[in-house]
């Protein structure tokens, strides 16, 4: 503690100097009167606030001089802010509450936090109290709203803190807004605030502002309050427009999210406005030149042009060209040789892709593209690549009754007809010799590049044996073959690897037999004679019956010889008998 140095300038004076008279004794006497009477009033009283200078700072309290014969002492925790640091220091002026006189330690008791919630009160009483407007700042989330400092704590309820209650309130701390004071209760020290009275107060003027000057076909600004599906509703200052999903773009748009986010400030055109009804319909893609009014000066036919895949469908993909400017690749013209069934095989939303224009009809707002157009159509130098008569190899991609697909190259497949996978097997279905991802060679027999058809053929890879079957088996020729087949009209003989003879079953027998049933088995051995050859028909008639005969009129001239020399011999030994009775 310090010594007053009025106080003390007063001990240390002389009663009376030797040299004064009575009367400036007298007159000096009453001077002192008067200036102690002064500073008594001047002295600060209990419950006052009164304006201190820090002196000195120690680690518990923060000493300040009020104009008092005694510093006063404030606990240092009343100055921490909300960072947890002394916001202080030597020399600061302070509001602080006269709260008591010296103690026993000769101090008087001062405190910053009372004095400045007798101040905030005395500034909620100077704005009107309840129905007053005051400005805070929030601070902290509590339960069932927010606290805000106003110079004393006060409440907001979360239902008065936006026009929209709910939502995170965590984004309204650390802000400074303008509140109505709602209620208050000093005595409690309770007081309750809204931002929302004043948030709609501002609306409902700004509505009857923007409501005055409405017309339709006007620009105004406007925020993105929140989307739906079917478009968003949009303030334009204390009233709220509809702006659709199909008149956000003027090219395809899926969701509304997909151009504008809530709180977004945008530009809009007013469409229609029903004043009876209060519906405004607004429009986004208005405020813009429809680019389709230029499309045929931008995109001609055959123009090569660069664009995003946007959307895919079974039937092809849209590619964006522009802003509000789509095209169609539909799903046959992707590529020259791939049955493409669906787009998402070669493409994805969000791919770069090039294509080439088709056609182009802006009254219907189309434009036709083809990707497989950026390359050389394959099956118009096929010819040049693959002569017929070619020997190539490949895989086999797919087998079916009537044949199966040879891969040549990536995308060009080749068919290979049953018919031309052997020369002399009755082949009825390919998956008997082949199987699907075997490799195998074959001859290009034709091409049709018009039809993007390519014949290949297997057989062909050898020489055709019925090209000698003719000279081999001329009619009169005695063969021997195994029964490949009983059918209800004759045998089929084997009688050379893959080459067959008929034997009708009217040649089987010099017996007429009704049915070949009976007569053989499959795996038997048979001989027969070739009665006909057609190598056109690929076909070779037998007869079982003429090795029969064959066989009978063997014997039969066997049988003659051998009795003709018979009778020789005895013609020969009559006349040596009788040549003997002669002698």
């Amino acid at each position: 503690m310090r010594d007053d140095k009025r106080t003390a300038s007063r001990n240390d004076a002389p009663i009376k100097r030797l040299h004064d008279t009575d009367e400036e004794h007298e007159q000096g006497g009453q001077g002192e009167f008067a200036e102690l009477f002064q500073d008594s009033l001047r002295q600060p009283r209990v419950g006052d606030v009164v304006k201190g200078m820090v002196v000195q700072i120690d680690q518990d309290y923060v000493l300040v001089d009020v104009g008092y014969k005694s510093e006063g002492r404030i606990p240092a925790s009343e100055f921490i802010d909300e960072n947890g640091q002394l916001a202080v220091k030597v020399g600061d002026e302070v509001r602080v509450l006269f709260e008591r006189r010296e103690t026993d330690s000769g101090y008087i008791m001062l405190s910053k936090k009372k004095a400045e919630m007798q101040s905030a009160w005395e500034t909620i009483a100077e704005a009107g109290g309840e129905g007053g407007i005051i400005e805070g700042k929030v601070t902290a989330k509590v339960k069932g709203g927010l606290t805000v400092d106003i110079g004393v704590p006060a409440f907001l309820p979360a239902s008065q803190v936006d026009i929209r209650p709910g939502g995170n309130l965590d984004k309204y701390i650390g802000q400074t807004y303008t509140f109505k004071v709602l209620k208050m209760n000093r005595k409690r020290g309770n007081i309750v605030l809204s931002r929302r009275v004043l948030l709609e107060e501002d609306r409902e003027k700004m509505r009857e502002q923007t409501l005055a000057t409405l017309a339709e076909g006007q620009i105004l600004d406007g925020v993105v309050k929140n989307i739906t599906d079917y478009g968003a509703f949009v303030d334009l200052g204390g009233v709220d427009g509809l702006l659709h999903v199909t008149d956000m773009s003027w090219g395809r748009l899926g969701h509304p999210s997909e151009l504008i986010k809530p709180g977004d400030e945008i530009k809009v055109m007013v469409l229609k406005y029903d004043s009876v009804k209060g519906k405004i319909s607004l429009g986004l893609k208005q405020t813009k030149p429809d680019p389709w009014l230029s499309v045929e000066e931008k995109f001609h036919v055959g123009d090569r042009v660069h664009g995003k895949v946007v959307s895919l469908a079974d039937y092809g993909v849209f590619i964006s060209l522009e802003e509000g400017i789509e095209g169609l690749v539909h799903v046959s013209e992707m590529s020259w040789t791939k049955r493409v069934r669906h787009p998402s095989e070669l493409v994805k939303a969000g791919d770069e892709v090039e294509a080439v224009v088709l056609g182009v009809d802006p009254g219907n707002r189309r434009i036709s593209l083809g990707m497989k157009q950026v390359e050389t159509n394959p099956w118009t130098v096929i010819e040049e690549r693959y002569p017929v008569g070619t020997k190539i190899e490949g895989q086999i991609k797919n087998i079916t009754d009537f044949g199966m697909f040879i891969g040549i190259e990536d995308g060009i497949d080749g068919l290979v007809h049953v018919s031309d996978i052997s020369w002399t097997k009755r082949v009825k279905h390919p998956g008997e010799l082949y199987a699907k991802g075997q490799t195998v060679q074959a001859v290009v027999l034709n091409i049709d590049s018009k039809n993007e058809r390519l014949s290949l053929g297997i057989k062909q890879l050898l020489p055709d044996p019925w090209d000698a079957i003719p000279q081999k088996y001329r009619p009169g020729t005695r063969v021997r073959g195994k029964v490949s087949s009983v059918t209800d009209f004759g045998i089929f003989l084997e009688i050379e690897e893959g080459i067959e003879g008929l034997v009708h079953v009217s040649e089987l027998s010099q017996e007429k037999i009704a049915t070949p049933k009976g007569f053989a088995e499959i795996g038997d051995e048979l001989e027969a004679v070739v009665l006909s050859v057609d190598p056109a028909e690929r076909k070779i008639g037998l007869s079982i019956k003429s090795v029969q005969s064959a066989m009978e009129k063997a014997e039969m001239e066997a049988y003659m010889g051998a009795q003709g020399e018979a009778t020789s011999n005895l013609g020969d030994l009559l006349k040596e008998l009788k040549k003997n009775g002669d002698n």
